[in-house]
Order: C-alpha cells, then sequence, then structure tokens
C-alpha cells in the first residue's frame, strides 16, 4: 500500500501530532486543575474532568478500532481529530466543572479513535522493514508527551490562562488535519459488514459502570455502599452480556478467536501487566519526591525525567530491534530489566539519596520503553488490515484498562498502609489523634506551604508513613511486572522479519 502514498512523511507527522495530544490531554490537564478548579468551583467534582476523558477514550478504542477495518482508516481518524478538536473548544469555554466534564468526555470520544488508528496506518503503508522503526518513533511519542505535558501545562496555567491548555489543541490539530486529509491515499480494501451494535452498547455501557465504581468507592462512597455494589453488579451483568454479543455477532467488536492467537493474546495480556505497573511508578514517585525530599507538584514532569528519557530511548530502540530480534526475545529482556526496576523502588526509605532514586527511574524506564513499541507490533503481526484496527485497538484498550486497575487497586492499598501507618505511630506517640485531613488527601499537605504551617512533629510522622506506604506500594508493584514476564515467556517467536519474508516470498 505504500506505493499509493507519495506524502508519507508528511502523513507521518499529521498522524504523530494526532497521537501527541491525545496523548498530552491528561497530563497537560491534571497540572492546571488546581487553577481549574479555583476558578469554576467544583472541588467535590473535579475528579470527573479526568475520568470522564478516560471512560470515554477507552470506551471508544476497541469501537472505533472495529469500525476503522470496515469502512477504512482516514474517515475515522479524521472524524476522531475532529470531535477531539471540538471538546477542546467547548473545554476551554466550560463554565463550570460539569460543564468541563461533559466537554472532556467529548474530547475522550476522539482521543479514542485517534491513539489505536493511528498506530494502525503505519502497518497499513509501511513495509514490514520500515515498521519497527517508525513503530518505535511513535513509541517515544507517548513518553514525550508524558514529560512535556506537566511542563506545558504548568506554563500555560501560570503565564497565559488555563483555557488555553486546551486551546493548545487547535493549531496542531488543524496541521494534523491537514495533513492527513490531503495527503493520505488509503487503500479501498476495506469492506462493509455488519456492525456489532449489541456489542459496543454492552462494552461501553460496562466500561462505564466499572470507571465509575472505581472513581467513587472509598472516596464518594464506601466499597460495601449499595451504590459501588449496584455499579459493579451492572458491569458484571453488562460485560456477560457483552461476551455473549461477541459470540454471536458476525463481526464482533473484540474478536475472541483472536484472543486464541498465541502472540497477539501473550502481548495483550503483557501489556495490562506491564500498565498496571508502570502507573504505579508514574503516580507515587513524584508523590514520595514532594512529600520526601520536599519538591514541588508543579515540576512532576522534571520529576520524571531520567524515567521519561530512558522510556523514550528503549522505545524507539525497541521498533529498530524489531527487525534483528524476535519480539519474544526483546520483551524478556525488557520485563525483567522492569521487575528489578521495580523491586528497587520498594527498597526507597527517607534516607534513600536523590541520585539512587534517579537511577532506579532510568531503570524502570528503560524496561517498560520496549513495550510501548514492541507489544504494539506484536499484536498486529498476524493481521491482515481487515483486523489490524480492531487487533491494535484492543491492545492499547487493555494497556489503559491495566493502568486504571492499577492504580485503583495501588491507590487503595498506600491509602491504607498510610492510615495504618499514621495511626500507629500517634498512638505510640500518646494516643493524640492524626489529623482528619492527612486521611482525606495526604498530598495536600506536603505542599511547600502547608508544610511550613504543619507543626514539626506532626510533619516528621507524616512523612515516615508516606515514605513506608509507598515503598511498600512498590513492593506490590512487583507482582505485575513479574506476571508481564509470564505474558511474555507464552509469546511464540515471530519477528519481523517473518513478515518481510512472507511478503518476498522467501
Amino acid at each position: 500500500m505504500s506505493s499509493e502514498n507519495k506524502h508519507l512523511g508528511l502523513v507521518m507527522v499529521g498522524l504523530l501530532l494526532g497521537i501527541l495530544i491525545a496523548a498530552m490531554d491528561n497530563t497537560i490537564v491534571a497540572t492546571a486543575m488546581g487553577t481549574i478548579v479555583s476558578d469554576l468551583g467544583g472541588l467535590d467534582k473535579f475528579v470527573w474532568v479526568t475520568s470522564a476523558y478516560m471512560v470515554a477514550e477507552m470506551a471508544g478504542m476497541p469501537i472505533f478500532g472495529k469500525l476503522s477495518d470496515m469502512y477504512g482508516r482516514k474517515r475515522f481518524f479524521i472524524f476522531g481529530l475532529l470531535v477531539f478538536l471540538l471538546g477542546s473548544v467547548l473545554c476551554g469555554l466550560a463554565q463550570n466543572i460539569v460543564q468541563l466534564s461533559i466537554y472532556r468526555a467529548i474530547q475522550g470520544i476522539g482521543g479514542g479513535a485517534l491513539v489505536p488508528i493511528a498506530f494502525t496506518i503505519v502497518f497499513d503503508v509501511f513495509p514490514p522493514e520500515q515498521r519497527g522503526k517508525m513503530s518505535g518513533i511513535f513509541g517515544a511519542v507517548f513518553g514525550i508527551s508524558s514529560l512535556f505535558g506537566p511542563l506545558l501545562g504548568a506554563y500555560i496555567t501560570d503565564y497565559i490562562s488555563w483555557h488555553w491548555v486546551f486551546y493548545i489543541n487547535l493549531p496542531l490539530g488543524i496541521i494534523a488535519f491537514i495533513l492527513v486529509a490531503f495527503f493520505y491515499k488509503e487503500s479501498l480494501r476495506h469492506g462493509k459488514q455488519v456492525i456489532d451494535w449489541w456489542g459496543a452498547i454492552t462494552l461501553v455501557g460496562a466500561i462505564v459502570a466499572l470507571m465509575f465504581a472505581l472513581e467513587l468507592g472509598g472516596n464518594e462512597y464506601a466499597w460495601d455502599s449499595s451504590v459501588i455494589l449496584g455499579l459493579f453488579g451492572v458491569f458484571a451483568v453488562l460485560f456477560i452480556l457483552f461476551v455473549w454479543a461477541e459470540r454471536k455477532a458476525v463481526e464482533p467488536i473484540i474478536s475472541f478467536s483472536m484472543l486464541r492467537n498465541r502472540l497477539f493474546g501473550s502481548s495483550t495480556a503483557a501489556s495490562l501487566c506491564f500498565g498496571a505497573a508502570f502507573i504505579t511508578a508514574g503516580v507515587y514517585i513524584p508523590i514520595f519526591v514532594q512529600g520526601v525530599y520536599g519538591g514541588s507538584a508543579t515540576n512532576s514532569g522534571l520529576i520524571l525525567l531520567p524515567m521519561t528519557v530512558a522510556s523514550v530511548v528503549t522505545a524507539s530502540g525497541g521498533g529498530m530491534l524489531g527487525n534483528k530480534y524476535s519480539y519474544r526475545s526483546i520483551m524478556l529482556g525488557s520485563a525483567f530489566i522492569f521487575v528489578i526496576g521495580a523491586f528497587l523502588l520498594s527498597t526507597i526509605t527517607l534516607d534513600t539519596p536523590r541520585w539512587l532514586l534517579t537511577m532506579y527511574m532510568i531503570i524502570i524506564g528503560l524496561g517498560v520503553g520496549f513495550s510501548f513499541s514492541v507489544l504494539g507490533m506484536a499484536a498486529i503481526h498476524h493481521f491482515d488490515e481487515r483486523q489490524r484496527g480492531s487487533a491494535n485497538a484492543t491492545m492499547a484498550f487493555t494497556r489503559s484498562f491495566g493502568m486504571t486497575i492499577g492504580i485503583t487497586i495501588f491507590g487503595i492499598l498506600q491509602r491504607n498502609m498510610f492510615t495504618d501507618k499514621m495511626t500507629a505511630a500517634f498512638a505510640a506517640a500518646g494516643g493524640q489523634a492524626p489529623p482528619a485531613d492527612l486521611f482525606n488527601d495526604a498530598r495536600s499537605m506536603l505542599t511547600p506551604e502547608t508544610r511550613a504551617a504543619v507543626p514539626p512533629a506532626i510533619m516528621d510522622k507524616v512523612i515516615a508513613a508516606l515514605s513506608t506506604s509507598i515503598a511498600k506500594t512498590f513492593l506490590w508493584g512487583v507482582i505485575p511486572a513479574a506476571l508481564a514476564i509470564v505474558c511474555v515467556l507464552w509469546m511464540s517467536r515471530e519477528s519481523i522479519r517473518d513478515s518481510q519474508m512472507a511478503q518476498t516470498g522467501r
């Protein structure tokens, strides 16, 4: 198909810009949330600003991936881009936190189309010998977005206006639209098929119910409350209906026959484990630095710089290594490095020097970076144009799902361990009860301004409890990292070279 596109360089730039704004949107908004809430109000509802985007994006990924297989990539990439830009404009115009949450959901719908379809187009337009290199570049964009998102968000919020956190998407998105719309000449080999409406409806409903349960549980409602149990019940029922619908559908949104493919199934399972373990490091390292070392919350992008740079290097390198070695061999080394890094993070204490934590972050980044590019290539390896979109979207969905489950479970563990340590510390000091605010949001107590107002004796207990709880959370994070090794060992030994030989007949 590559011969049909004379401007692949321009098309690639457009695709990369589309991925950049979609991947960067959560991190850039997170930095501005304090200012947004102070302006719009709705402190009790701000969590939905992030959740609405994630729910819509996750629900849209497998649906748009399948639709792109059926009707073509270009139209749905363009559709996703326009919806994302519309949502960005509306977010910038939001007058209250409820409106902002709704508009973020619109953004998420667009983002659900951009990421999986862009990666799939690479496999459509580039020959096998170039796919590794291009996949590496795409994987590197994800790492770059996690670095520049917080930095750009902090700069825009401090020196311009939080509204421009959303408006910044417009010039980048318009350039992406022009490059893809006018220079990408798509193959007409996609054929119309029956749309799996029941699968789409039950999948979206199940994801929404599960995400609401995970977001509200332990915060707005107790985990054993009727609301949370009801949401989990709705998820279970809709998920069962989804499985039933997919088994009956002529063209299912997520094909179980694809999951029976060993390379695809193992790669998808590995992406879930990598996502669950990696998000723990991404969330709790900045909290540790802020709480223990006394860093600022606004420079979280700089805190994670060593890990981000390392992941960008191996994401790019992993794509190129795919031309020489099997996916399994690359990912086996990656998974072992990742487990070592996860374990080393679990050893941090109050006395751990900053340079040593930096080394641990580099090891984690080196381990996870390969997964950004290599697992995506492995997932698509056995499928042609009629199934690549669905395969890649399922992979992206699974990684996002793993990150969501991971941060929820490890968040519960960290919060409970922190509460237990604080209660025990104050009991040992004479039975004095710790401040209630600490249990609600320890991070708010660790800003430089608040730290100065807290008595040193209390702050010492907070820091010690926080350090211990985060280290033990990292230890729990070794479990999904180790499971990633098991998934990788299950992988078959294909490589990009197999695709090259299949096309050349050698």
